[in-house]
């Protein structure tokens, strides 16, 4: 297996700079002490090859060339104002006490960003206020409040197997969890059924937005 090469940003405050993050052969750490702000950060790599630190990341433009999947590390970042573009799928936004311990660099911020430009799925927003951030819209819905209203929304007439296995499942989500958003789509593929039965429920919910 080739050693990747460590590209380390750290104790910096850049403004209006191109950050590429896109090099295969390359292990990516975002600082601890680093600011980005009114940036174009492109990222091209895997999750695994994506390291925050605690970095800060305000009124930036987030563009994920490639899906970026199963990412929790922005659990440790500071988003302000950004707005994100392209894929991602199982990654979490904000704090969450859960990970604290785990979070030796900064605990998570989200605030005033816009995903609408974003296809997110099972992507997670914990510690927040979600009336300041822009989810995507249809084909992608974002279910508010997922937690307490698990049971109340497993009730309902879901196709395939997402009553039990999606809604249901909200109980054990961290405790902080105030939004999760899906890609009906892919959740339709996953769950044995069509993005126009899921819609077909979602018409009749409240607390969901898409």
């Amino acid at each position: 297996m080739a050693w990747l090469e460590n590209v380390i940003l750290e104790h910096k405050d850049l403004q209006n700079e191109r950050v590429q993050l896109t090099s295969k052969g390359a292990l990516y750490f975002l600082g601890p002490k680093l600011t980005l702000r009114d940036c174009e950060v492109v990222l091209k790599v895997s999750g695994r090859n994506l390291l925050i630190r605690g970095a800060h990341f305000i009124d930036c433009t987030i563009e994920v060339k490639q899906e970026l999947k199963n990412h929790q590390d922005w659990v440790s970042a500071t988003l302000k104002g950004c707005r994100f573009k392209g894929r991602m799928s199982g990654c979490d936004f904000g704090y969450s006490p859960e990970f604290v311990s785990d979070a030796k660099f900064g605990v998570g911020v989200i605030e005033d960003c816009d995903f609408t430009e974003a296809r997110l799925d099972g992507c997670r927003f914990m510690g927040c206020d979600p009336s300041t951030l822009r989810f995507p819209t249809w084909p992608c819905f974002t279910v508010l409040d997922p937690i307490q209203r698990s049971r109340e929304l497993a009730r309902l007439p879901w196709p395939g197997n997402i009553s039990s296995i999606v809604m249901a499942g909200h109980v054990r989500d961290p405790s902080a969890t105030v939004a999760v958003t899906y890609h009906a789509p892919t959740l339709a593929k996953e769950s044995g059924t069509t993005a126009e039965a899921i819609r077909a429920v979602l018409d009749t919910c409240t607390g969901v937005l898409f």
